[in-house]
């Protein structure tokens, strides 16, 4: 075996540090060459073979990552929610390390580096994948790929998508661990080849063609973010105030006489559905009209068959509502209580939660007419969380998306790191489809992003705030957009494939070591 076994109290030690250490290198920090450190920390906590024992050395990194990583969970909803969040996105890291210590069994394994390191990163981007569909729709926070909008990493979203990129952190960091390993042995030409191809692995992103240039034209978009009062879940509790912030943003907009193309407005910016309520359309045409140009507006609406429907609806200045797109994945005990009876169980503050939203029956793609390019841009629309799973964004751009709108509501979060979070997870998304993105919050932070993840203009938190940008638009799938599917199904297969290789391995090895009689019979 490559990694000595620690002592148990030394492998908790290095795992609560290795969870807290790569907690640092997302946003707000961001320090994230931490990532490949902290992991390492966990490659070296998982040297004893026990797969029970490590499965507790993993869930304890997980709680040591995820307690202080959504820290705003606690914030909406308070500490039971949040605490129970952490606990199960743990559990999958308690699994990825029962995992490990399954598949490098396998006599290959155990003894190879060159073996070690891929194995390790397919694992872990398997539990990734795990967690991101399961349980109630998966909860994608926290892959490692979101702390490399600022790595060189960052860039390999274009080639393999969040997976590759999560893959080629997770091998950095065990070989980062094992070059540890070599350090302590006094084996420094080893250790000085490992760490050669740590920075090898990271500078790679470097030379990735990642373009911003316009290849089908420009649109010319502004962006308002109208603020809500800081009152947290009754941030919304006067009715018309938070769209009349948004019209007043959108008519200061306006007075800058800048040419636009479209307006986008952040999730809930209208707090009452404009199609149901006539004082709010009036409002909503009055801001269309002021800049000349369809708006695109966040509300909801409430079927008649009952629950609500979180809604991106494109509004224009003379014929009023168009297209619109309803949320495909609604957030689980914010937007809806899974098992509700069970849930109150628990804590009554799921009745903050009154109405359960249900998720919408199509691809979140709008298209603008734009009568200066004589045809219509699409939009592809990921409302809020959508932003962290995959298959939303993915699917908007393979439909012929141009441009990538992340209406978000950040004002039930406070002041905490969410809305950083959810911008560095708009940068990859960028790089990942070559496409401009917008990311448009009622609270901040908003951003626009060029095609290669660099951000254009940025607001601030709780300030009302316009932007306005020239948006290269691209028409050309990257190669993680074309086959980004088959990456995703790719790495589950090859880790089930290296968990049967363990499997079978530690089957041979308890068979070797039987007494032959007991073999005999």
């Amino acid at each position: 075996m490559l990694v000595p076994a620690a002592r148990r109290r030394t492998t908790l030690i290095l795992a609560a540090g290795g969870g807290f250490v790569t907690e640092l290198a997302f946003p707000d920090r961001g320090w994230w060459p931490l990532s490949l450190v902290g992991l390492a920390a966990l490659f070296l906590a998982l040297g004893r073979d026990s797969a029970r024992w490590n499965a507790l050395v993993g869930f304890v990194f997980g709680l040591a990552f995820f307690l202080p990583h959504i820290t705003f969970v606690e914030v909406a909803v308070g500490p039971v929610p949040w605490l129970a969040l952490a606990v199960a996105e743990s559990a999958f890291v308690a699994l990825f390390a029962a995992g490990w210590s399954w598949a490098r069994r396998g006599e290959v394994i155990w003894r190879a580096a060159r073996f070690q390191v891929p194995v390790w990163g397919v694992l872990w981007v398997a539990a990734e994948e795990a967690r991101s569909v399961a349980p109630f729709g998966g909860f994608p926070w926290g892959r490692l790929a979101f702390a490399q909008a600022d790595s060189p990493l960052g860039a390999w979203a274009w080639a393999g998508g969040v997976p590759a990129v999560s893959f080629l952190v997770a091998a950095g960091g065990a070989l980062l661990g094992l070059a540890l390993v070599a350090i302590r042995r006094l084996d420094l030409g080893t250790a000085s080849g490992r760490l050669l191809l740590v920075v090898a692995v990271v500078a790679s992103g470097w030379f990735l063609p990642l373009s911003s240039q316009a290849t089908a034209g420009r649109l010319e978009v502004g962006a308002v973010q109208g603020n809500v009062p800081d009152r947290g879940l009754d941030s919304f509790s006067q009715a018309r105030e938070v769209l009349r912030n948004h019209v007043a943003g959108t008519q200061a907009l306006a007075e800058r006489g800048e040419p636009l193309d479209v307006v986008l407005w952040p999730e809930n910016s209208s707090d009452i559905d404009p199609r149901a309520d006539a004082e709010a359309a009036g409002l909503v045409t009055e801001a269309a009209r002021a800049v000349g140009v369809p708006i695109l507006v966040g509300t909801d609406r409430r079927p008649e068959t009952g629950g609500r429907l979180n809604s991106a609806l494109l509004w224009d200045p003379v014929t009023g509502p168009g297209q619109s797109y309803d949320k495909l994945h609604p957030t689980p005990f914010a937007e809806y209580i899974p098992m509700r009876s069970i849930a109150r169980a628990v804590s009554d503050a799921v009745d903050r939660v009154r109405t359960d939203m249900i998720p919408g029956d199509h691809l979140g793609v709008i298209d603008v007419e734009v009568p200066r390019l004589e045809r219509a841009v699409r939009l592809g629309v990921g409302i809020c969380f959508e932003v962290a799973y995959d298959d939303i964004i993915r699917n908007a751009v393979q439909e012929g998306a141009e441009v990538i709108v992340i209406p978000t509501n950040n004002a039930t979060f406070g002041r905490t790191d969410l809305s950083l979070q959810q911008l560095a997870m708009s940068r990859i998304r960028a790089m990942e489809h070559g496409r401009a993105t917008v990311q448009v919050s009622t609270v901040g932070v908003s951003a626009i992003i060029n095609p290669a993840g660099v951000v254009l203009e940025r607001t601030e938190h709780w300030a009302p705030a316009q932007l306005r940008a020239s948006l290269a638009l691209r028409d050309a799938p990257t190669p993680a957009t074309r086959f980004g599917d088959a990456v995703t199904w790719g790495f589950r297969g090859l880790a089930v494939a290296c968990l049967l290789a363990g499997f079978a391995g530690a089957a041979r090895v308890r068979r070797a070591e039987r007494p032959v009689a007991e073999a005999v019979r």
